[in-house]
C-alpha cells in the first residue's frame, strides 16, 4: 500500500433516474480522467430524495442487479477504479440509503446502510441495522458513512476503533457547516482521512421548492446542495475542496498509512487511551430526556489568571472556568479552595479549575462555601504521566441553580466519548479547564461537542478559550428569531482571547436536540450498531456477518 490518488465527486442530481445514471458514467470518467483510483459520489445519486409515500420510494430505489447498479459496476471495471456511490436500495421487503463500494473488476466489496435518517428521510426509507463495513483494499481499509451520520461523532468513531484509514462519506446536504465543521472534524479527532462528495443542485423537486422554502422561512437557493466536496488529512487539514455551487472533481494524492499514527504531539496515543469501559451508556437503547430545562440564560466567564476571578464574578459571572492546573501542579488543593471561595465571597458564582489530587489530575467546582463537586481525569495523558496514574471511573453530573453541568477535564476534550457521555447523562453545560495543543483541538474539535450534543462549552486554556452558546434557532422544523444563513446546528463562537472574557450561554437550549424532523442528535443515536466503542480493542478475531440471501457480500471486519 502506497500513496493514491483519491476524488471526491459533487454534482447535482433530479428526479430523472437514467439522466441521474448518465451524470454518474460522465463524472466517472472525469474522475478516472485525472487519475484517480478510488472515487467517492454523493448521497442519493439515483434520485431526489423526496417521495410522496412509501411505496414511491420503492419504485424508485436500485437493486443490486438492476440496470443503475450494473452500470456503476462496468463504469468501476471500466477504468480499474474503487467506486463508492450512495442510493436508495430495496432488498428483502426494506428500502434503505445504501453506500456501494465497487471494485476495480465490477465487483460489490460492500455495503453500508446509513444508521441515522434525517429529517423526512425517516417518513419513507429504512435505517440500517448494523454497523457498516471497513474494508481492506489495496488503497487502505476503507469506512463508509453517509451525511447524517457525520453531523454526530458516533459511526466515523465506529469505523475508526474497528481500523480504517480512510472514511468515505457522501452528503446531500444545504448546510454549510457540513464543509466548515461536521466533515474536517472527523478527520481530526480520528487521525484518519476522510473524502467527502456533496451535491451540488435543487435537494427537492423544483416545482414543490417555493412552497416548501415558503413554510419553512427559507431561501429557496438555500436548500440546494451547499457543495465544496473535500479530503481532509488525518490532522483535519483541508488538502482539496470543490466550489460552493457547480459539478466538480476534487483529486488529491493521499497516503493511508498516515492514519496508523494516533499520536498527539505531546506523545499521548489517542486511541491506547480511549477507556471503552466507561463508554458503555454510548451503546445503550436511548432514552428520552427527562431533565427539566435549565435557565433561559447564564453568564459565564473564561479566566486566564486565578487573580482575575474576583473581576469576572463582580462583572455578574455565574460559572467562571480557569485553565487547567492554573495554580501549577504543585499547588495545595485545600489552598486553591480556600483561594477561590474568598475570590468570589459575597456571590453565587462557581468556580472551575483543576489540581494535582496524589496521583490524579482532578477538576475542582469551588463556590463561596468551599468545595461543591470534584471530577477526575478519565483518560490517561503523557502530558502528566510523571505523577498523574490514577483515573475517574465515571462522569459525574452537578445540579446547579441553572441547570446541569459537566467537569470535563484537561485532555479528556480530545474524546468526543467524553461529551457524549455528558450528553446522555442530560447535561446542560460543560466547563472544560484545558491545555490545546493542535489547532483542531479549538477550531474543530470544542464547537463539534457543542454542535453534535447540544452542549454548552465553557473552556479556558492559558492562552485561549472558547465560549460555545446554543442559538435558539436549531432546526428548520421550528421557527426561527433570525433568518437562515445555512448554518444548521454550529454553536455561537466567542473567542476567549482576552484575560477575562464573560458571555452568555442558554443551559435551556440544551434540551432542544432535534436536528430536523424524527432526528435527535443524541437520542437518536444508533446505538445497536455502535459496540466497537465499547470494546477495548477492534474486534478482528470476530467472525464475519453471513452473506446476505440477496448476494451482498459479507461485512468485513
Amino acid at each position: 500500500m502506497g500513496p493514491v490518488r483519491v476524488a471526491a465527486v459533487q454534482f447535482a442530481a433530479g428526479l430523472d433516474v437514467a439522466g441521474n445514471l448518465a451524470t454518474c458514467l460522465r463524472m466517472a470518467d472525469r474522475a478516472a480522467a485525472e487519475g484517480a483510483r478510488l472515487i467517492v459520489f454523493p448521497e442519493f445519486c439515483n434520485r431526489l430524495s423526496w417521495y410522496e409515500d412509501r411505496g414511491a420510494a420503492r419504485r424508485a430505489a436500485c437493486t443490486l442487479d438492476g440496470p443503475f447498479l450494473t452500470a456503476i459496476a462496468a463504469k468501476a471495471a471500466e477504468h480499474r477504479v474503487h467506486l463508492k456511490i450512495n442510493v436508495t436500495l430495496a432488498r428483502g421487503g426494506r428500502v434503505t440509503v445504501a453506500g456501494l463500494l465497487y471494485g476495480p473488476d465490477g465487483a460489490l466489496l460492500g455495503r453500508s446502510d446509513k444508521l441515522t435518517l434525517m429529517g423526512a428521510e425517516g417518513d419513507h426509507l429504512d435505517p440500517g441495522t448494523t454497523a457498516g463495513p471497513v474494508i481492506a483494499t489495496p488503497h487502505g481499509r476503507l469506512g463508509l458513512y453517509s451525511c447524517m451520520e457525520g453531523v454526530t461523532s458516533d459511526v466515523p468513531r465506529d469505523l475508526a476503533v474497528r481500523g480504517a484509514q480512510v472514511l468515505l462519506n457522501s452528503l446531500n446536504s444545504f448546510a454549510t457547516d457540513e464543509a466548515s465543521l461536521h466533515v474536517p472534524v472527523r478527520a481530526a479527532e480520528n487521525r484518519v482521512w476522510v473524502v467527502a462528495a456533496n451535491k451540488v443542485g435543487p435537494l427537492l423537486p423544483t416545482a414543490l421548492l417555493p412552497a416548501i422554502a415558503e413554510r419553512l422561512g427559507v431561501p429557496p437557493g438555500l436548500l440546494d446542495g451547499a457543495g465544496e466536496s473535500q479530503i481532509v488529512a488525518p490532522d483535519g487539514t483541508v488538502v482539496a475542496k470543490g466550489p460552493r455551487t457547480g459539478e466538480a472533481v476534487v483529486v488529491a494524492d493521499i497516503d493511508p498509512a498516515l492514519a496508523d499514527g494516533k499520536a498527539r504531539p505531546d506523545g499521548t496515543d489517542l486511541f491506547a487511551a480511549r477507556r471503552p469501559g466507561l463508554y458503555a451508556p454510548i451503546v445503550r437503547p436511548p432514552l428520552p430526556r427527562t431533565a427539566a430545562p435549565g435557565a433561559g440564560k447564564l453568564a459565564v466567564a473564561a479566566v486566564r489568571s486565578p487573580e482575575l476571578v474576583g473581576e469576572a464574578a463582580r462583572a455578574g459571572a455565574e460559572l467562571i472556568v480557569l485553565p487547567e492546573l492554573a495554580f501549577g501542579a504543585d499547588a495545595d488543593p485545600a489552598a486553591v479552595v480556600e483561594t477561590l471561595a474568598r475570590a468570589v465571597e459575597g456571590t453565587s458564582a462557581h468556580v472551575v479549575t483543576s489540581v494535582r489530587t496524589g496521583a490524579a489530575h482532578t477538576a475542582y467546582l469551588v463556590n463561596a462555601d468551599g468545595l461543591a463537586g470534584a471530577q477526575p481525569q478519565l483518560h490517561a495523558s503523557a502530558r502528566h504521566a510523571s505523577w498523574a496514574t490514577e483515573y475517574g471511573e465515571h462522569l459525574e453530573i452537578f445540579t446547579l441553580e441553572w441547570g446541569r453541568l459537566a467537569l470535563v477535564v484537561g485532555d479528556d476534550a480530545l474524546y468526543p466519548e467524553t461529551f457524549r457521555l455528558a450528553a446522555i447523562a442530560e447535561a446542560d453545560v460543560v466547563a472544560v479547564p484545558f491545555t490545546p495543543r493542535e489547532e483542531w483541538e479549538t477550531a474543530l474539535g470544542l464547537p463539534e461537542r457543542a454542535a453534535e450534543n447540544r452542549l454548552n462549552v465553557i473552556a479556558s486554556g492559558p492562552d485561549d478559550g472558547l465560549i460555545l452558546d446554543l442559538p435558539a434557532d436549531f432546526t428548520l422544523w421550528t421557527s426561527w428569531d433570525g433568518p437562515f444563513e445555512g448554518r444548521i446546528s454550529h454553536p455561537l463562537v466567542t473567542r476567549a482571547s482576552r484575560p477575562v472574557t464573560v458571555a452568555a450561554v442558554h443551559p435551556a437550549q440544551a434540551v432542544n436536540r432535534l436536528v430536523s424532523k424524527n432526528t435527535d442528535l443524541v437520542g437518536g443515536r444508533p446505538a445497536h450498531a455502535l459496540a466497537a466503542l465499547a470494546h477495548d480493542a477492534p474486534d478482528d478475531e470476530a467472525p464475519d456477518d453471513e452473506a446476505p440471501a440477496d448476494g451482498t457480500p459479507a461485512v468485513t471486519h
